[in-house]
């Protein structure tokens, strides 16, 4: 959950002018020169939840509260996206996210309206290294990218990284999306890497300190359907303290319609202190995903573990999630019916079980 804060009443007003103008910028001048090359797109996440469980830490009701909803629906996410190849080596991306803010207003009153904001405005140049994509401005990061795309399930649950701090409250530098610069490519067709320098502050905050990151990424594929990837990222935190962290995925795609997936991370932080001793953050998630029905029905499931604390015992978090994935009509508009069950090593915890009815759309 984002913490309240203030509605500055002078900050959306400016942003929204100056999408304004950037929006006829890009589409006035060169709009007959360009119609062919401009897209626009949009996804839409929404879902009804219903709580299964009703002793688990996250759907027990609070004694105090006999209203708490075990049931609700909402927009998890929406986007809308403007691209524009402008040749074939010179192209502009810009992305509008949406989600709910707990704030308060001037009043003092709650104020969680759906927002937009800015998730993606980035400009990519292609071949100005052979094979390589330079990507400059608002982006997306190179930390769990591979990993999303073969999950492929972004409108259910986010990746083991990306969603990390929502499972356990724990917080290990990953975004989606930050202000940088970023080159990947392939020196041969089996071997592709990834490199980017960013504000390390991610896509919903301004550079906070003078320090950057800077991330790394070496992508094999020894055999055809296999990918083995390797990634590190670093960042000074302060004077004397910095964050590091590893991963690895593995990736098989060699049987038809079948995508399997594993990653596992560890991250450390010298300002994670117990006792003046570090502790590190870590988890793994292995998923899958397969074709039944061809352009109408897939299954998916996954399992994630996470180790919030590694000086801390029974803390220890386990998730299985798992369902399908259906297109009555078109891909553009999807039905996902998926659970969640976690499991807690905490004895004193009970499991949570958790059924979401989710609804895709785009277009």
């Amino acid at each position: 959950m984002n913490p309240k804060r203030k509605i500055q009443g002078g900050r959306k007003p400016v942003l929204a002018g100056w999408l304004l103008i950037l929006a006829i910028g890009l589409l006035g001048p060169g709009i007959s020169q360009a119609q062919a090359q401009q897209k626009f797109s949009g996804t839409v996440f929404f879902d009804y939840t219903f709580y299964l469980s009703d002793k688990g830490p996250i759907t027990t009701p609070p004694g105090d509260n006999p209203n708490f909803k075990n049931n609700f629906m909402q927009f998890r996410r929406v986007y809308f996206r403007y691209d524009n190849k402008i040749n074939n080596n010179i192209s502009f991306r810009l992305t509008l996210d949406g989600d709910t803010v707990k704030a308060t207003d001037a009043g003092s009153k709650p104020d969680d309206k759906f927002r937009p904001f800015l998730k993606h405005m980035y400009l990519q140049i292609s071949e100005l290294i052979p094979d390589a994509d330079l990507k400059v401005g608002m982006a997306d990061t190179i930390t769990f990218k591979l990993a999303e795309d073969r999950w492929g399930y972004r409108s259910v649950a986010k990746t083991l990284l990306d969603g990390y701090k929502d499972i356990t409250g724990k917080e290990i530098d990953a975004t989606s999306a930050d202000l940088g610069v970023s080159l990947t490519g392939k020196i041969a067709r089996p071997v592709r890497y990834g490199l980017m320098l960013t504000n390390g502050a991610g896509y919903s905050h301004p550079e906070g300190d003078k320090y950057k990151k800077l991330m790394g990424q070496l992508h094999l594929i020894p055999l055809p359907g296999l990918s083995v990837v390797g990634y590190v990222d670093y960042e000074k935190q302060e004077e004397g303290a910095k964050a590091l962290t590893y991963k690895g995925d593995l990736f098989i795609e060699s049987i038809p319609g079948l995508i399997l997936g594993a990653e596992y991370f560890v991250y450390r932080n010298d300002k994670n202190l117990v006792e003046g001793q570090r502790s590190d953050r870590s988890g793994f998630s292995v998923f899958g995903r397969y074709n039944l029905i061809s352009d109408k029905l897939n299954v998916f499931a996954r399992f994630d573990r996470y180790e919030p604390d590694d000086l801390i015992n029974d803390d220890q978090i386990s998730l299985v999630i798992a369902g399908l994935d259906w297109a009555p009509m078109n891909s553009s508009f999807k039905l996902q019916p998926n659970i969640w069950v976690y499991d807690y090593q905490d004895p004193l915890k009970k499991n949570d079980v958790i059924f979401n009815l989710t609804f895709m759309m785009a277009f």
